[in-house]
């Protein structure tokens, strides 16, 4: 007896039996049960959800010799014909190979007839969008009017391209992609039906590839089985798959952490020797930053059964997250810049070096306190180059936005004292020293210092930033003082109208002052003051960004 691929042995046979599309299910069921039929269905998602699969459940259901019923026997002789593919009364129809309208007509002409063996005829057009516009026209009258032993199931991954005047006609649903722990968790009862035992960690690398197609993944499924002699191992599927083991993606962060750039370049070495996707590893590695990322925010949403888990968390621990959500970001602009690097090697490694050079201007946390000093013991003190696309660092004074990633200042200023003679000056520069950033900074940098002593710190707020008093940034704010001067601050902050001017004013305008000058600067310039008066020409302020 010839063998049966695992998507054909596999495929369900009754609306219990399929996965993923519980909401299209029910809608069925329950039509079916209270013999609300509609004449028209179309199925619509990507290859391998069960577009095809749930036309012939309904087939089924319609002509069920126990009766039209949401749960057909599957063992009448119309049940197992269509399963066979044999039954009479069921026409399946591949629209892309059947486009004409000629062909459409001929199809349609035979509708008027009677079914020869089951209650309905039933019209499975599958691909319905590479119908021609024509075909689609010849089938408008039959489609709203059909006669009522016919009943039609349209089938398409690309929805967009059917006209509307079918759409309108149809009982649309949309079949879901299904998710990658769905996917593994049907292989995992398939394999113990199979009798072949198999690794978590290959069925979750085989849910991953197959994006969404439970078709797809029971195909991969195959092709393991065969490729490891009937075992479904981790290691076989990685190699069968090209996927890049996440001994090597660990191997690099340890190396990242003890700042030695030599040990990551190894790694890739290795990965090379291995021929391994860079592009596949980036995906991976932006994968692994956001885990160790829900590691240190959500520790909790990470599965004890995981096999990484005990990496991930202590990788979590060691890494600052303001580092995590960098490295992320670069791990992203790496993988979209690697078609434009000389290779994909020589793009990875790239990306790398930038994981190793950059890091957060704040790293107030442990790991970000190692990271730095492995860092800055592994490579000479150099001034931080900004990413491509960033802009030139902005002043000491000048306002930060909190979401943009701020690389590391030269050299911070130096601590202020208190009793100072100029308060507004001696905020500046306070503010300047301290290590803030997110919401505690807004806040900081919109007040006024209205008193400096020991151990009290006194800041006025205008009402128009009202919003900003919010109890964690004051919390933040008090904590980072209590830090800078090495000893318990007592903050207060009053919301009022002040004389004084706060950082983010002098910031404000100070940014205000260099954008005059970029404007008087173009105005002047000799070939544009000869195209403005050759031409009548106008300047756009609005272009101009100061340098």
């Amino acid at each position: 007896m010839s063998y049966q691929v695992l998507a054909r042995k596999w495929r369900p046979r009754t609306f219990a039996s399929l996965v993923g599309q519980e909401h299209v299910v029910r809608a069925l069921e329950h039509a079916l049960t209270a013999q609300r039929l509609h004449h028209a269905y179309l199925f619509t998602g990507t290859r391998g959800v069960g577009k095809t699969t749930l036309a012939r459940i309904l087939a089924k259901a319609l002509n069920c010799e126990t009766g039209v019923t949401a749960a057909p026997c599957g063992v009448c002789s119309a049940c197992q014909e269509i399963d066979a593919g044999r039954f009479v009364d069921l026409l399946e129809v591949d629209a892309a190979t059947n486009t004409r309208v000629d062909e459409m007509r001929q199809l349609l002409e035979n509708a008027v007839y009677a079914p020869t063996r089951g209650r309905f005829k039933v019209y499975v057009i599958d691909e319905v969008h590479m119908l021609s516009n024509s075909a689609f026209n010849a089938m408008l009258k039959t489609l709203e009017e059909p006669p009522e032993h016919v009943k039609f199931i349209l089938a398409t991954t690309d929805p967009q391209k059917i006209p509307v005047t079918v759409l309108s006609r149809c009982l649309q649903f949309n079949l879901k992609q299904m998710t990658q722990p769905l996917i593994a968790n049907h292989l995992r009862q398939i394999l113990e039906v199979e009798a072949i035992s198999a690794e978590a960690g290959a069925l979750q690398l085989l849910a991953r590839s197959a994006s969404g197609s439970m078709r797809d993944a029971l195909s991969l499924l195959d092709q393991a089985i065969a490729h490891g002699s009937g075992r479904v191992e981790e290691a076989l599927v990685r190699q069968m798959l090209g996927a890049v083991d996440l001994d090597h993606l660990f191997s690099i962060l340890d190396a990242l952490l003890a700042g030695n750039a030599a040990a990551m370049l190894q790694v890739v070495d290795d990965m090379a020797a291995r021929s391994l996707s860079f592009d596949a590893a980036l995906q991976e590695l932006a994968a692994l930053f956001t885990r160790v990322q829900i590691a240190q925010l959500a520790p909790q949403a990470i599965a004890d059964d995981l096999p990484e888990r005990v990496q991930l968390l202590d990788i979590a621990a060691r890494l600052d997250a303001e580092y995590v959500q960098l490295a992320y970001q670069i791990a992203v602009h790496g993988r979209h810049e690697l078609p434009l690097a000389p290779d994909e090697q020589a793009g990875f490694v790239m990306t790398l070096l930038r994981l190793h050079a950059f890091r957060p201007e704040s790293e107030e946390g442990a790991g970000g306190r190692a990271l730095a000093a492995a860092s800055s013991a592994s490579r000479p003190s150099t001034k931080s180059l900004p990413l491509a696309g960033a802009t030139k660092p902005p002043p000491a004074r000048a306002e930060v936005s909190p979401a943009a990633p701020r690389l590391a200042p030269a050299s911070p200023p130096a601590p202020t004292r208190a009793g100072s003679a100029s308060p507004d000056t001696d905020w500046h520069e306070l503010l300047a020293a301290l290590k803030l950033s997110g919401m505690a900074r807004e806040l900081a940098q919109h007040c006024g210092l209205r008193e400096l002593a020991a151990g009290r710190i006194a800041l006025q707020l205008a009402p128009r930033h009202r919003h900003l008093l919010m109890k964690a940034a004051q919390d933040r704010l008090q904590q980072t003082l209590a830090e800078h001067f090495a000893r318990p601050m007592q903050l207060s902050i009053a919301v009022e109208e002040g004389s004084g001017d706060t950082p983010a004013a002098a910031a404000q305008r100070d940014r205000q002052e260099r954008m005059d000058r970029a404007i008087a600067s173009v105005e002047q310039d000799g070939f544009v003051r000869e195209i403005i008066e050759m031409f009548d020409a106008t300047l756009i302020e609005t272009s101009i960004k100061p340098v």
